[in-house]
């Protein structure tokens, strides 16, 4: 699966050892290798490295998975998770790669056509409120 490849460079990283208590928004590239607990939205590529500890929802353009999040992720550009990860929470993407040897609790959308992604995104958007556990999406990522 081929993931933005534009940009590599990293905006924002949260080293191993740190701890976040909050919401973390970045304009670009995050890269996680410590935990967080709160909201987690960048424009660009998010990655969870393998000692992450995540406890957050994700809202990115494509998210990497190698360590363990707790919440749901909305990333159009794909999602790949990685031999080891854990993700207990809900995944909304365009693309999603899903290696041997992973955890993954929770229901997947994963829809390439863009028109009918973003149906879905918005009826799975619904059910979450129905359901009083809800993510924000900026509507101006689409």
């Amino acid at each position: 699966m081929n993931f933005q490849n534009d940009d590599i460079s990293i905006n924002t990283l949260i080293g191993p050892g740190s701890s976040v208590v909050g919401e973390l928004t970045s304009a670009g590239f995050i890269r996680l290798d410590g935990d967080l607990d709160g909201k987690l939205e960048a424009s660009g590529k998010v990655i969870i490295g393998a000692n992450a500890r995540i406890k957050a929802d994700i809202i990115a353009q494509s998210v990497i998975v190698c360590g363990a999040v707790m919440g749901d992720i909305v990333a159009p550009g794909g999602v790949h998770l990685f031999p080891s990860s854990f993700v207990l929470g809900d995944i909304v993407t365009q693309k999603i790669q899903i290696d041997d040897n992973v955890f993954f609790q929770g229901r997947c959308i994963a829809i390439n056509d863009k028109e009918n992604f973003q149906s879905a995104k918005k009826r799975w958007l619904d059910i979450k409120a129905i359901g009083g556990k809800t993510i924000t999406v900026n509507s101006r990522r689409k």
